[in-house]
């Protein structure tokens, strides 16, 4: 890790409140990189797509391995019993493969499930409105364990913008908590990314997944 990137971490996490995980969203990234950073203060890192996991996963003492991108049922085979934590849960079909391949390995898999609070067309997640329903369905599969929210904010110019977004979902997942519903936790909310972490945390995200603003701008291979 040269020095630049040191220093970004560095500046990166003295922004961050305690009580509020940093996962690294590592795409594009070389393992060797991801490797060193427990020694630079972050413990989790967050992979989109399954292969680029699989091409990286190895025991790095100190971190965590959780899966950030859109899970095609295909493909849960292969992380169940490697990601940590699924953030992108977002059909009683996809849970259902999940409980199914957890099943197999005789492993139980922590999920948050995904909200597209904004609604738009090009984003994977289930409507606010049908979120509950949802979790009441999946929280009966005895191999997952339900632990929170996730949601990916619309990219805007405006941090700003986010805002109502964010006070939606944390608002949404203290009305599901207050369900006490068995097998169902509210302790994580991940919301915000390299644009838009602060107001997300100002509006109660738990967890964040940043990329570039710890790495610095992407490099990709042609």
């Amino acid at each position: 890790m040269d020095g630049q990137t040191e220093r970004r971490i560095k500046d990166f996490l003295e922004k961050i409140p305690s009580g509020v995980k940093v996962v690294a969203a590592t795409k594009c990234r070389s393992i060797e990189l991801v490797s060193e950073c427990p020694a630079h203060g972050i413990f989790a890192a967050g992979e989109n797509r399954v292969q680029e996991l699989l091409s990286k996963y190895q025991p790095v003492e100190g971190l965590e391995w959780q899966f950030i991108g859109q899970l095609q049922t295909n493909k849960v085979k292969y992380i169940v019993d490697k990601a940590c934590l699924i953030h992108s849960v977002d059909s009683v079909h996809l849970a259902k493969e999940i409980e199914k391949q957890a099943a197999k390995q005789n492993v139980t898999v922590s999920i948050l499930v995904e909200v597209n609070i904004a609604e738009e067309e090009s984003k994977f997640g289930i409507h606010k409105e049908e979120t509950i329903s949802l979790i009441r369905q999946i929280a009966a599969l005895p191999h997952i364990q339900i632990l929170g929210l996730m949601t990916i904010a619309p990219f805007v110019e405006n941090p700003e913008d986010n805002r109502t977004y964010f006070r939606q979902i944390r608002q949404l997942s203290v009305d599901i908590d207050a369900q006490n519903i068995d097998n169902v936790r509210m302790d994580i909310l991940s919301m915000g990314m390299t644009g838009d972490y602060m107001v997300a945390i100002e509006e109660g995200a738990t967890m964040v997944r940043v990329g570039t603003g710890i790495f610095g701008e992407r490099h990709y291979q042609k």
